[in-house]
């Protein structure tokens, strides 16, 4: 009996010292383990079907409202930018990525793999790896589900205010009314704790893919400081929780943590520099059409010889 203690206490020991060498990794933090991972767990009262239903409503709402960009040259490089990432992702959706018209610097990630990328964010870019930074980061919140996870949260706050009906009668009822229905807003602007894990799982997909790590800081140093000088050139819900000199430093310290360091990598293409002054041009195009009324106009000088022509009767007209 003496024995087996001493056996059992031995053996608690070793395991102790062997736990203390090697803990087991987070496969949060480990890139090798993309795809083999369950990074969208939390409350989720929406299945994949219904969250993919979901998504594509409100998808074709985005599409009604604004200018999607369908020249094919710019469409095929971002789509195919952006399946590249997702076959490097967690996401369990399949990705349907456009491009749309909108200066600010964003992506606009929705629910079930819908995807659209302002050419605000591509024309800020200054290599394919910061363009595949932003989109990455997007990419992320598909794949872990924070908008659904987002909306089941706020159904739970709302289940927590029914007690209000029973408190004060019309008037808890007008409490819980204040609440708010569940509206697009509560599902694309996330928490900084969602952010902040779609910055740590969004830079893996971006390593995995092949891309220089450091494209995602470059991106949102570049957000930051627009962010200081020009506010509107934000979107408002990337502006709820821009790229901080706290959020960057992690990314910073993640790479240095997390990745191991390879001896190459992607920073940009040529592509990417013909695909940016193709949108430039389209941009500078779509601005011409647009009339400005506070541009100078010449005022032409009266055509004497046309007032001339109107005032000299016509020819009569011969007849056989």
């Amino acid at each position: 009996m003496r024995f087996l203690r001493r056996f059992l206490a031995l053996a608690a020991l070793v395991a102790a010292c062997l736990w203390a060498q090697d803990p087991p990794k987070d496969k949060k933090k480990d890139p090798d383990q993309i795809g083999n991972r369950d990074v969208d767990k939390g409350i989720n009262f929406y299945s994949i079907q219904r969250e993919i239903a979901l998504g594509k409503q409100l998808a074709q709402q985005v599409q009604q409202t604004a200018k999607i960009i369908d020249d094919p040259v710019i469409a095929e490089y971002v789509n195919r930018l952006a399946q590249n990432l997702a076959r490097n992702s967690d996401a369990k959706v399949p990705l349907t990525t456009q491009v749309i018209q909108d200066e600010s610097i964003n992506a606009l990630s929705l629910p079930g793999g819908f995807f659209f990328v302002n050419t605000g964010l591509i024309l800020a870019a200054s290599t394919e790896a910061e363009l595949a930074g932003g989109m990455a980061h997007e990419i992320a919140h598909i794949a872990a589900r924070h908008g659904t996870r987002q909306a089941s949260r706020a159904q739970v706050a709302q289940m927590a205010t029914i007690p209000l009906i029973f408190m004060g009668g019309w008037a808890g009822y007008g409490a819980r009314q204040a609440a708010g229905p569940l509206t697009a807003v509560t599902l694309l602007q996330f928490g900084q704790a969602f952010e902040n894990e779609a910055d740590l799982l969004g830079l893996q997909y971006l390593y995995k893919t092949g891309y220089d790590p450091n494209g995602m800081v470059d991106m949102f140093e570049k957000i930051e400081a627009l962010n200081r000088r020009q506010p509107g050139k934000v979107s408002k819900f990337f502006a709820t929780h821009p790229p901080t000199g706290d959020r960057i430093i992690k990314v910073q310290k993640n790479i240095e943590d997390l990745l191991k360091s390879q001896p190459q990598y992607v920073v940009t293409t040529s592509e990417f520099d013909m695909v940016k002054a193709r949108l430039m041009m389209l941009e500078n195009r779509h601005k011409g059409d647009t009339p400005d009324p506070n541009r100078p106009r010449l005022r032409k000088a009266p055509d004497k010889l046309g007032e001339l022509a109107k005032s000299t009767p016509a020819p009569s007209r011969l007849t056989n």
